[in-house]
């Protein structure tokens, strides 16, 4: 039998990747499509877009496997309730949320579906992260300072990404002393402290995604960069996702790396 997928944010440029990608894929069949946009349209033959208004009926109706969300974080936060009140499993790209956020949907979550939410679900992007921290990890005894460079299409929302973030966080964990996050530097902001972890986003033409963590030193700087050529990659990354996930049975939140490592 198919896995049974519903995607919300099926016009977006992720979700519409994501939606040809499980319509391309022999041992997934789309059941729902929600989106805003294109209400009554047909995300695939036979599939028509309903409005998030309708979602909870929809997947009564369809009764999904596996619901995927890439939205923005307020739709996403009460998408997540309705799949998770209906026990349908979840995959969630959406990025941008806050802790508050997060914490709505964890509890929504826990006890009653898996989940697996990542802000990027691209595999290099994920092997980018064990890279950072392994160079952070050898580094922290010196004195390297550490800034972070993203670039993303002029259509993104939010900023920094969620990829950003994420890297931020993974490398605060082997600097000494109370980390601060700077995003952006602007005017008379005195020296630099070794604290900090510069964050700066760059939104321009149709980049789909670059991130940079540069580790400078004195007198040199290394610099570890993922780029992203098309949606393709966070597209089969989402993909591998719904198949790992329709497996679990165990309620709570996983990650991509708990899958990468179960996956060899």
């Amino acid at each position: 039998m198919p896995i049974r997928v519903a995607v919300a944010g099926a016009r977006g440029k992720m979700g519409g990747q994501v939606v040809r990608s499980i319509i391309e894929n022999e041992n997934m069949e789309l059941v729902a499509g929600f989106d805003p946009s294109g209400v009554g349209e047909e995300a695939a033959p036979g599939i028509k877009i309903s409005s998030h208004d309708d979602m909870e009926k929809v997947l009564k109706e369809v009764k999904p496997d596996v619901f995927v969300d890439f939205t923005n974080a307020a739709a996403a936060v009460e998408n997540v309730k309705v799949a998770a009140r209906n026990k349908v499993k979840l995959v969630v790209g959406t990025t941008g949320f806050s802790e508050e956020q997060l914490k709505e949907m964890e509890n929504a979550i826990k006890d009653n579906v898996p989940a697996i939410i990542s802000p990027n679900f691209s595999i290099g992007v994920n092997i980018f992260w064990k890279l950072i921290a392994e160079a952070a990890r050898h580094l922290q005894a010196y004195q390297y300072h550490v800034e972070i460079i993203e670039m993303h299409h002029s259509h993104k929302k939010d900023a920094p990404s969620g990829t950003a973030v994420k890297a931020a966080e993974i490398i605060s964990n082997y600097i000494g002393g109370k980390t601060a996050f700077i995003y952006g530097r602007q005017g008379i902001t005195g020296e630099r402290t070794d604290e900090e972890i510069g964050i700066h986003a760059v939104r321009a033409g149709d980049i789909v995604g670059e991130h940079t963590v540069l580790y400078a030193g004195t007198g040199e700087r290394l610099e570890i960069t993922h780029r992203a050529h098309s949606r393709e990659a966070f597209a089969q990354g989402a993909i591998k996702a719904i198949e790992w996930i329709s497996g679990k049975e165990k309620s709570g939140i996983y990650t991509m790396d708990a899958m990468m490592r179960e996956l060899g």
